[in-house]
């Protein structure tokens, strides 16, 4: 088992790349078992939970082959509509296998999913959303039983929660439904938008991506396309966060600036000095990190997703301030291992309360989930002395190769064997 050893206090400078966005590229990739064929799917991103899935489809029945951040995905003899257990609790987004299998297949059993250990995050949404499209579904010992007795139909689906997983897997299985399907209060992200247009390019017939009403009018078929994903906003919002909270000067490529408004709005606001251009920013530290505080919002709010690295960032900040989280209220197991950093976080219900500290020390800590992992390296980077993050492979779900980033940025971070078991 991997762990990083970072000395702190090094300024970042220079150029980085974002990789493409796992949270695009997992749904698109399940989506190719809408239509027997072969796939090439660009900028798909080299991390742990991509593998997950390439896994998972090929016990599907689907051949996957990987170069150059370009996946073949094979589905011609996709025949096999089951997520075993082993894949799926490792990883939430196996769920997404749930609508493709069931619009192609008529049926599918799909192990009730795993994956970051912090907080609740039912599937209710998703098997509503499958009933209201006429799939009889069953929950026995562990796993979703789905099954279409007909072809699915369409039907005005209202979500509770404006869930991304909920959205996708809805759209996946509305596509090849009969009749017209409306999904109100749905997700907004960029990434629903990416998956929306891939299933466009397949033949789809989807109105109102990026809105909250998504109309789609089924279709009897669909075919294979190539597709590129779009750049991981969260990484390039990590790097972001990376630059300032070092007082360093760094420009990040390859992304999207429209999809970072709100953190390019709050990171002006604690201090930064931004330019940006089509497929790129630059920041450049003021001298100072201002105490600002944020609340989580569903996009294109602050995203859930940079919460801990901003609790990070505010933990060396000039004051104090307060990070409200409204998406998943239990996401505050970094805060423990930040405090073992010197932070001054204390927690009250969905919020955290920070005290920003003139300088933090280097620690043992442990890693509890992706963006946790996250919040520990930037703060290792201004901590006095040495920190040991354990158990990085949770950061390798969502990150490329961040330490191979970092180090070309002027970071001392090195990747070692931890030689301890857990």
């Amino acid at each position: 088992m991997d762990k990083f050893v970072i000395q702190g206090g090094a300024t970042l400078h220079g150029e980085v790349e974002v990789s493409g966005s796992k949270n695009a590229a997992l749904p698109i990739i399940t989506a190719c078992l809408l239509a027997p064929g072969i796939y090439r799917l660009h900028n798909i991103p080299r991390l742990r939970d991509v593998r997950t899935i390439a896994h998972l489809m090929r016990v599907i029945g689907a051949k996957i082959e990987f170069e150059n951040h370009t996946m073949m995905v094979d589905t011609r003899h996709a025949d096999f509509p089951e997520a075993p257990y082993e894949l799926v609790k490792t990883m939430r987004a196996s769920i997404y296998v749930l609508g493709p299998l069931l619009a192609r297949f008529g049926r599918a059993r799909v192990s009730l999913p795993g994956g970051c250990a912090w907080g609740p995050r039912p599937v209710d949404l998703h098997i509503k959303g499958m009933e209201k499209l006429g799939a009889e579904i069953e929950l026995d010992r562990g796993y979703i039983h789905a099954r279409a007795r007909s072809p699915l139909s369409g039907n005005k689906i209202y979500l509770d929660v404006s869930s991304v997983g909920a959205t996708g897997n809805i759209m996946m299985a509305a596509v090849l439904a009969k009749g017209e399907t409306v999904i109100e209060n749905a997700a907004e992200e960029p990434e629903i938008v990416n998956l929306g247009e891939f299933l466009i390019a397949m033949g789809a017939r989807i109105k109102g991506l990026g809105s909250k009403s998504i109309t789609i009018d089924g279709v009897r078929q669909l075919h294979p396309i190539d597709f590129s994903v779009i750049p991981d906003r969260i990484e390039a919002a990590t790097f972001l966060v990376g630059g300032l909270i070092t007082h360093g000067e760094i420009s990040v490529n390859k992304c999207e600036p429209e999809h970072l408004q709100e953190v390019l709005s709050k990171l002006q606001e604690a201090g930064a000095e931004l330019t940006v251009q089509k497929d790129s920013i630059h920041l450049k530290s003021s001298g100072i990190i201002r105490p600002t505080d944020v609340t989580t919002q569903v996009y294109p709010g602050f995203p859930t997703d940079m919460q801990a690295q901003w609790i990070a960032l505010m933990s060396v900040a000039e004051g104090s301030s307060v990070v409200t989280e409204t998406i998943y209220p239990d996401r505050f197991t970094h805060v423990p291992e930040l405090r073992r950093l010197g932070a001054d976080v204390e927690r009250k219900g969905n919020a955290a309360f920070i005290r920003g500290r003139k300088k933090l020390v280097g620690a043992p800590v442990m890693s509890t989930d992706l963006r946790a992992s996250a919040s520990l390296v930037l703060a290792a980077l201004v901590a006095e002395g040495t920190t040991d993050i354990h158990r990085v492979y949770h950061i390798d779900r969502g990150y490329e190769r961040i330490e191979e980033k970092l180090q070309k940025l002027g970071a001392r971070i090195e990747r070692m064997d931890d030689g301890k078991m857990y």
